[in-house]
């Protein structure tokens, strides 16, 4: 089972492709940075822009250079409920520790039919420990409490949840006795481990793995005040490239380049970068 402070980790890119040699000194500052573990290719991680075969290969590249030093959980959501169950079916023998899939976007799916993709994934890549994971704003919308009642009858391998859900009114209803919840917003982590959440994934600890892990061992509210604001500023800026920006600020060698539709920064905003990582 995971735990601790994991980092929604950024999946290196150079035009347009994997950008192998960039995995492992990667990880190496993640790991550097005091974290229990990293989830690959969920939002931060700009995970469903890519093929199947490209997911697979990065998993395989993190798994590779993460081993035997950091938890991976590999995030195998879809549009479709064949490309999940393929992707979950993998996660195991590509290195994966744990699973996690998000409720499809686009179609706003019933109980029911989420029931069944859930199930069908878990299903696929048991006995590995599987996640769903939770963010309406991602999804379209939210997955109704009363599916992962269900979702326990149906998968013994079902573990916890990632909730990225926000304010912490709407984070709570997921704290279902028996699962691990894991934090998504870096604001609410110490409400949430307070009231019971296992830990954090966090897409702000893709750049400042550290700064997370600290609050994860010892959270406080201002500890969780000061990563709000941290990620309150780098949203201010396109935030796939913005990380991957301030990694190569760090000395660490991930290209800026993203996966479209997303955009790069222009120059003004890497400036503005600059001088504000300067000066925090």
């Amino acid at each position: 089972m995971l735990r601790g402070a994991l980092a929604a980790a950024v999946t290196p890119l150079r035009d347009g492709v994997l950008d192998e040699n960039a995995f492992a000194p990667y990880v190496d500052f993640l790991a550097e940075g005091r974290l229990d573990g990293l989830l690959a290719l969920g939002t931060t991680g700009e995970g469903i822009l890519f093929s199947v075969s490209e997911r697979r290969h990065a998993v395989q590249l993190f798994a590779a250079a993460a081993a035997g030093r950091l938890q991976m959980a590999v995030h195998c959501g879809a549009q479709t409920t064949a490309d999940t169950v393929a992707l979950c079916g993998h996660a195991g023998e590509d290195g994966a520790d744990a699973v996690a899939v998000i409720a499809p976007p686009y179609f706003q799916l019933d109980e029911r039919a989420l029931v069944e993709h859930f199930a069908a994934a878990a299903a696929a890549c048991a006995p590995l420990p599987f996640y769903v994971y939770e963010f309406e704003r991602a999804s379209g919308y939210a997955v109704p409490v009363p599916v992962l009642h269900e979702l326990r009858e149906r998968a013994s391998n079902l573990a916890g949840l990632k909730v990225s859900d926000a304010p912490f009114e709407r984070f709570s209803p997921y704290l279902v006795e028996g699962l691990d919840v894991f934090v998504g917003p870096e604001a609410l982590i110490h409400d949430g481990l307070a009231a019971g959440a296992a830990g954090a994934v966090s897409g702000l600890a893709a750049a400042f793995p550290r700064e997370v892990a600290d609050v994860v061992r010892n959270p406080t509210a201002d500890g969780a005040l000061r990563l709000g604001e941290l990620r309150a500023a780098v949203e201010r800026f396109p935030r796939h490239a913005a990380l991957k920006f301030l990694l190569g600020l760090r000395g660490v060698p991930v290209p800026e380049d993203v996966r479209g539709p997303l955009r790069g920064l222009v120059e003004s905003e890497r400036e503005e970068l600059r001088r504000w990582d300067a000066s925090s």
